[in-house]
């Protein structure tokens, strides 16, 4: 692959996401976090420096995974759908290179979110004196930016062959399944039937384990809860070996297709 070629995509892409105002989400993150400060105090007297953490990192989850998804599955459909892919494959750039430069330009927008979002919550807890350890927020931050990579790179994947809506519900309900197959699969081996235990693995293989790239609950108790350092690692790798795997089965699928 050209990477001055991918340089070139990616900045487009991030130009473009950029003047469909999506960073006015930061601003609208600014606000639920100044109303959410205002009103906790007066229903968790006692627990809002945990809960004030909780929703703002859960706010983060939210807003960033709204971006990756909806932005992302219209990368290239929205090119499929207006025919300008033809105009775009005409040129000489790959497929492969258009699929992973438009991926990069959205991960480049998700990061400066993902950063002003961190940054404006630490300042939150600074201003509101909430008691809170720095590396394990940063830590939620890195690890909240690698799982929606990943969504992206589903997003991407079910965007180079189905409409957009459809791209949409599924990169959902793989974000849902995601964050709950290690529960699933311990469902499985509770079932009296070997069918169940085998579908509910072959589903846990399947389908991405996001909750070992969630690490919002133990970032609120401190660093001390957060998992050592070798598990997550290995959970970086997981979440890398992954994406690069969606990315490359993207490329195939859209290789393959005639315009």
């Amino acid at each position: 692959m050209n990477f001055g070629r991918l340089y070139v995509i990616a900045t487009n892409v991030f130009r473009e996401v950029v003047r469909d105002r999506i960073l006015f989400m930061i601003g609208f993150y600014i606000i639920i976090l100044s109303i959410a400060i205002y009103f906790f105090p007066q229903f968790a007297a006692n627990a809002e420096d945990k809960l004030f953490l909780d929703f703002a990192l859960a706010a983060m989850n939210l807003l960033g995974l709204v971006v990756a998804v909806f932005v992302g599955t219209g990368l290239i459909n929205k090119e499929i759908e207006k025919r300008t892919v033809l105009v775009l494959i005409a040129k000489p750039i790959s497929r492969g290179e258009l699929i992973v430069g438009k991926y990069l330009g959205l991960l480049i927008l998700l990061a400066v979110l993902i950063t002003a979002m961190t940054v404006i919550t630490l300042v939150f807890l600074l201003f509101s004196q909430v008691t809170y350890s720095i590396v394990s927020i940063l830590i939620a931050g890195f690890f909240l930016f690698l799982q929606l990579s990943l969504m992206t790179a589903v997003a991407i994947t079910f965007g180079v062959f189905t409409s957009s809506l459809l791209a949409t519900v599924l990169t959902f309900a793989v974000y849902l399944m995601g964050n709950i197959s290690q529960d699933v699969l311990k469902l499985g081996r509770l079932g009296s039937k070997h069918g169940i235990e085998t579908f509910t693995q072959a589903l846990y293989l399947v389908l991405p384990d996001l909750s070992r790239l969630d690490v919002k609950n133990d970032a609120i108790y401190g660093l001390a809860a957060l998992p050592n350092s070798m598990t997550l690692i290995s959970n970086i790798g997981y979440g890398l070996l992954y994406t690069l795997m969606l990315l490359a089965i993207a490329i195939l699928i859209f290789s393959q297709r005639e315009f």
